[in-house]
Order: structure tokens, then sequence, then C-alpha cells
């Protein structure tokens, strides 16, 4: 499997490469990278074949858009696809009033989510000001989930399922981009919401991995019905997929517990007989699925991103998968390479 891999999303009409670049650590998420580092790990990309890009104004309060649409500025518009995001619009402020956790010293904008028809076309034109781009191809509806929400979750996503949805899909029926879809922690949300309105993608974090297939149960079902696409992001299940069964190995932003803790320890156990790592299993895995044509990854370092692209294109034999259905360690109707 090859990261510059062009496959089709979906019915949109897009081609994009089957490894996305993720741009959430570029925004300074957690700690402040140099201008300099993200320049060179999104010229990185490039040169590996990787056209697919997906960014949004939460990202470092607008500072991920800012650094990619440097690093793109002189690309040819057409050899790449570029995702961005609604339901958050930006205020410039100082920075001195600005709280920017989890973000560390990011542009200085104050955010307010937004999931207004207005809101949603404001955060749209500000993104292709700040990208300085002729144009985004695909707007996903961010963080209306409950991971996000909490107890304000159904109202919220019941204002984004009218006010994000009707500018979106203006800004779809004239042309102005090609595919429209929510970007969000669970699967459950996207299939609520593919079932209420007529997406074309969704972008889903950590819900379809080697540890958690539930999604096959009804969304990418529903997906390949109606030929939705599914950008995966958090493929290791923020961390323990890429670790292993280490001691302080996290799961899902927290410590993995016990049970996940013995279930990795025997993947890796039908990883080594095989010769496979960790890593490169997990993220192969989620783009055999057909509803699946990419996987996003954000990267700190050159040096991560191209441990991601080796992991992505390492041998793997089909004996391997076998194996791991014949031990119970993956659903029987898991699609795999």
């Amino acid at each position: 499997m090859q990261p510059s891999e062009k496959r089709k999303f979906g019915r949109t009409g897009l081609d994009v490469t089957a490894f996305a670049f993720g741009t959430a650590p570029i925004g300074n998420f957690l700690r402040e990278m140099e201008d300099e580092v993200a320049d060179d790990m999104i010229r990185h990309a490039w040169d590996a074949g990787v056209r697919f890009y997906d960014t949004a104004p939460m990202y470092g309060h607008g500072l991920a858009e800012l650094r990619l649409g440097h690093a793109l500025r002189w690309k040819a518009r057409d050899a790449f696809v570029l995702a961005s995001k609604v339901g958050r619009v930006l205020h410039a402020a100082r920075r001195s009033e600005i709280d920017f956790a989890p973000w560390s010293n990011a542009a200085p904008n104050r955010m307010a989510f937004d999931y207004s028809y207005d809101g949603t076309m404001r955060s749209f034109e500000d993104s292709l000001q700040r990208l300085g781009l002729e144009r985004i191809d695909m707007l996903f509806i961010h963080d209306i989930d409950r991971f996000t929400q909490g107890d304000a979750q159904p109202e919220l996503f019941a204002q984004a399922m009218d006010g994000c949805w009707r500018a979106l899909e203006r800004l779809r029926s004239e042309g102005v981009v090609k595919a429209i879809g929510v970007g969000v922690n669970e699967w459950e949300v996207c299939h609520q919401a593919l079932t209420m309105r007529d997406f074309d993608c969704f972008l889903l974090a950590g819900r379809y991995t080697l540890l958690e297939q539930d999604a096959l149960d009804a969304f990418l079902p529903l997906c390949e019905a109606r030929g939705a696409a599914v950008l995966v992001g958090g493929g290791f299940n923020s961390g323990i997929l890429a670790t292993g069964a280490v001691p302080g190995a996290k799961y899902n932003y927290a410590p993995a517990p016990p049970e996940i803790m013995e279930r990795v320890a025997r993947i890796e156990g039908v990883c080594r007989e095989h010769d496979v790592p960790l890593p490169a299993a997990a993220l192969q895995f989620v783009v055999a699925h057909p509803a699946i044509p990419s996987f996003c990854a954000g990267t700190r370092t050159v040096e991560q991103l191209e441990q991601n692209l080796k992991w992505f294109s390492h041998p793997i034999p089909a004996e391997f998968w076998a194996d791991l259905k014949r031990h119970g360690l993956l659903r029987e109707n898991a699609p795999t390479p």
C-alpha cells in the first residue's frame, strides 16, 4: 500500500491520496512548533506524493490554516485536495486575553462555536482568507459530538443540521465546494447526520481501528450504500496502537485499561509471528474498508512523518489478517488489505 496511491473519494468526483496530511500539530497542539519545522513537514509530505491536506480554524486558533496555506501557496491548485471545517468563528484579540489551551502560543484569535447559517458562511470565507488559496474542496461540520459538547450536544447538533447544512448545501449546489460532511469523534453522530441529510463525506477520529469496529454495524454499510466517503484519523487510538502495550500506554487519551492492554499484547504476538510492525497494521487496516479511501495523520517532526509513511507501505502478508481473525482479535466481517 503506497501513501501516494490515488483513490476515488466516494461520489464527490475528487481523487485523494491514501495518506492525508493532518495539520493539528502545526497549530501548536500542546507545544510550540517552529514555522520552519511545519514548512519542512508539509514539503516532505508533498515530495512523498501526499496530495490530501486536512485543516480547521480550531487548529491553533487559525495558525494551522495560515501555515498550510503558506506552504501550498505556489503549488498548482488542481494538484491537491484541501479540506477544512466550519462550526467555529474566530475573532482577533490580544494574546493576553486568550485562553489558548490545549494550543501553545497560537494565532491571536478568540474562538466561539457558531453553527448558524451566517456563522458557517463567515467561517468558510475566513478560512479562505487565512489559507490564501483560491478554493477549499471539502468542508466538515466540526465537533457536534458528545465528546466535545457534552449535555449540549443534542441542541447544537440540531442547530448544525439546520444552519450549517443550509449554508454548506448552498456552497455545494453552487459549485463553490465539491464535498460537505461532518467531522467528529463518534461514528453514531456521523450515522445520525447521514440519515438526516445528504452528506458526501465524514471525518471520523479514532472510532474505526484495530481495536474498534462497531462502525461496521450500521454506519459504514450506510456510507457504502449512499456513496459517502470516510476520512479516518486517530488510527492509533491516541497511542497504544503505536507504542504497544507498554506501561503508561494511552487509549483514547487516558491510561489504557487492563482489557485493552491484554488485547493489544495478543495482537502484538501475532505481529511478531509475521514480522509486522503493530503501527503498520493499524494504519493499513483502516484504509482496507471500501468506504474509507484515506487515512489522516498529523506529526510533529519530519522523522515521525517519514516513519508513518514507511509503516503505511510496509508489506503485510494476507496470513497475518487471517490469524488475527482466527484468534478473535478482528471481526470476521472487517475488510482487510
